[in-house]
């Protein structure tokens, strides 16, 4: 009988992990998971886990006991821990090194600048008197900790500013001010890249962001000039390079008004951006993340259809909408080219709970269709059948 696949240890139980099982089962690629709690997305999919603190050093280091790699579901992994599981042997993916720039705000815009990347204009601050020196009005974002609107504040005056230097004291973090940009609209560049060097960039999509959650995703950016694109592609590219990152990367960008791309946040994980590709290119990127971190050939991130539209589902305030289950009838006889994706989440205002995603050749007609099965799956439509 031949040796077995390697193991990859994954940290972190939410619905980024749940889409890796997937494709790790079609390349017989067995997963370990270290989940936060029982019955979390993951762990639903995912039978070999074990519950526990991933700021616990002895809990990852049992979750990666015969491991040879570990990847990760977010980024809040201890840096010193990375470093730790590294001296015992075990392959990083993303390593300490590329992650802390996804960790700390503050340590990103430094060496972004320092790689000549174009950035909205910055700087740390520690006092509302040096909000006020870099100029009202701006953002105020935590170094490390925010995500989906969480940890940033937009400020115009120096009362503006009271509850964020108060999260930032109770958390121990830093402050960065930034300036406020004139965007156009929000784009994102991802990419794949695998230890060995080798990369692939998906097509820079449009993203549309309500309350700092992303709400829906157009694949291909529509009317984007294809050299601000190649423009887009390149910074995320050569980001990743510079950094060593190994796996996924996604470069959010603002498209300003006068035509140029600034880089808003990273990430190096499987993104929300990205979740288009599952149905809409060769190779989705949770595919592509797995095959990065275990250093496979990448596959091809082009796109399957002219344009793909994904579209989230949010949790309401309805607790009469019931099981999300309870919408596929409808949903899929309305539209039985659409895809539905579940994450296995209790419903709560605001949450993502699920995405759909469709695909075809005019744009128009995918926007009307994920918009639609997303609404009736939040409870937003009423019952009747159409």
């Amino acid at each position: 009988m031949s040796e077995p696949a390697p193991t990859l240890a994954v940290i972190g139980g939410g619905q980024l992990a749940r889409m890796m099982a997937q494709p790790a089962i079609a390349l017989g690629l067995p997963l370990r998971l270290l989940a936060e709690a029982d019955g979390v997305s993951a762990a639903q999919v995912i039978p070999d886990h074990l519950v526990g603190d991933y700021t616990d050093l002895d809990t990852l280091l049992k979750v990666t006991d015969g491991c040879p790699v570990v990847t990760f579901d977010h980024e809040h992994v201890p840096t010193e821990h990375l470093h730790a599981l590294e001296r015992a042997g075990i392959a990083v993916r993303p390593g300490p090194e590329a992650l802390v720039h996804a960790q700390d705000k503050g340590v990103m815009r430094a060496r972004l600048a320092e790689l000549g990347v174009p950035c909205p204009r910055n700087a740390p601050v520690a006092s509302v008197a040096e909000v006020a020196e870099f100029g009202w009005p701006c953002v105020l974002k935590t170094t490390r900790g925010g995500y989906d609107g969480k940890g940033v504040w937009f400020v115009r005056s120096a009362e503006d500013c009271d509850d964020a230097f108060r999260a930032a004291a109770q958390s121990g973090v830093g402050l960065l001010a930034e300036e406020l940009v004139d965007f156009r609209r929000e784009l994102s560049a991802l990419v794949a890249r695998s230890p060995s060097g080798q990369a692939a960039a998906y097509p820079v999509v449009e993203s549309t962001q309500v309350d700092g959650i992303c709400r829906e995703v157009v694949a291909p950016a529509p009317d984007l000039d294809p050299d601000l694109a190649g423009r887009a592609q390149e910074i995320a590219l050569r980001i990743a390079g510079a950094l060593g990152v190994t796996g996924i990367l996604a470069v959010e960008l603002f498209e300003t008004t006068d035509g140029r791309v600034l880089v808003n946040e990273l990430a190096m994980r499987p993104h929300n951006t990205g979740h288009w590709t599952q149905d809409g290119a060769v190779t989705s990127q949770f595919e592509n993340h797995l095959r990065a971190v275990m250093d496979l050939p990448l596959g091809s991130p082009a796109p399957r259809a002219r344009w793909t539209v994904m579209v989230n589902i949010l949790g309401g305030d309805r607790p009469e909408v019931g099981r999300l289950y309870d919408g596929y009838p409808h949903a899929l006889a309305r539209d039985p080219h659409l895809r539905v994706h579940l994450y296995g989440k209790e419903l709560r205002p605001g949450r993502k709970v699920g995405h759909v995603n469709a695909y075809g050749d005019d744009l128009e007609d995918c926007l009307e269709r994920a918009r639609h099965a997303a609404a009736w799956f939040r409870g937003d439509l009423g019952n009747e059948s159409e």
